[in-house]
């Protein structure tokens, strides 16, 4: 009796172990460095790239009535000799950048 009780909670640990793995790995499938490296061989083809950063948790974004979970980064690029910062989101899910503004 006790095997079988100590089978059942084995059971039970690594169906809960698994389903908390999979919730954690479709919550963002891209990490904040991928989507950095993805925005930055984006800009690189315009350009030299001087700098970059990315804030490394998730955020929301409304774009055309869509939402999105997003990584918000920058990237400052030469543009005509001079150092240009701009600013994009990328989306968390597919690594695909969303929007790209240049900075103020």
């Amino acid at each position: 009796m006790k095997w079988s009780r100590l089978l059942v909670a084995a059971g039970i640990g690594a169906l809960v172990g698994y389903v908390v793995k999979e919730q954690v790995n479709t919550t963002t499938s891209y990490s904040p460095e991928k989507a950095l490296n993805s925005a930055k061989e984006a800009f690189r083809k315009e350009g030299p790239i001087s700098g970059s950063w990315i804030y490394m948790k998730t955020k929301e974004l409304v774009k055309n009535g869509l939402t999105y979970t997003v990584y918000h980064g920058g990237i400052t690029r030469t543009v005509e000799g001079e150092d240009t910062p701009f600013e994009f989101y990328v989306d968390a899910h597919t690594g695909t950048i969303v929007e790209v503004a240049e900075s103020a």
